[in-house]
């Protein structure tokens, strides 16, 4: 599948939640503005030390901008989500986990790559986007390993053009 871009409709799928319950994306990005980001996977270095923090850390600034909701996605379970979620207790209310254990969603966005020479298997790329009312304003995919484009920093400067 072709991977996501910017003017493309999210598409329809579910996640789980910390509390194991489905979550829609489209009931999730209807009406509204939504920063999901996504990361290879919970508990990996960059994810732990810049990708989340910087989220949790620009959250007031980013709300102050018109979003409604801030979003990480993860190929873990919702077990893996919530053990690393009690990792950043200040993310509680900030930051909405959501575990794609199966890929499905994140083959949907066409975002998996092979990190099996990693020895990590298939993941999730790294990215993150901007959606309004599901369809995706702004999308930064990462292109190697770390973290270049799709952090807090950048997603906070683009947000007064988002939409324009």
């Amino acid at each position: 599948m072709a991977p996501l871009k910017v003017g493309d409709k999210l598409p329809d799928g579910t996640v789980k939640g910390l509390d194991m319950k489905d979550i829609s994306i489209k009931e999730l990005t209807s009406g509204k503005k939504v920063i999901i980001f996504g990361v290879p996977g919970a508990f990996t270095p960059v994810c732990s030390s810049q990708h989340l923090p910087g989220y949790i850390k620009k959250h007031d600034e980013i709300k102050s901008k018109g979003v409604d909701t801030i979003a990480i996605l993860a190929p873990n379970d919702p077990f893996v989500m919530k053990a690393w979620a009690e990792q950043y207790p200040d993310s509680e209310g900030k930051i909405l986990y959501l575990a794609d254990g199966t890929m499905d969603y994140t083959k949907k966005l066409g975002f998996e790559v092979d990190l099996s020479g990693h020895g990590l298997g298939v993941r999730l790329r790294r990215f993150s986007l901007l959606a309004e009312d599901g369809v995706v304003k702004e999308l930064n995919l990462e292109e190697s390993g770390g973290l270049t484009t799709s952090g807090a920093d950048e997603m906070c400067t683009m947000l007064p053009m988002a939409g324009q």
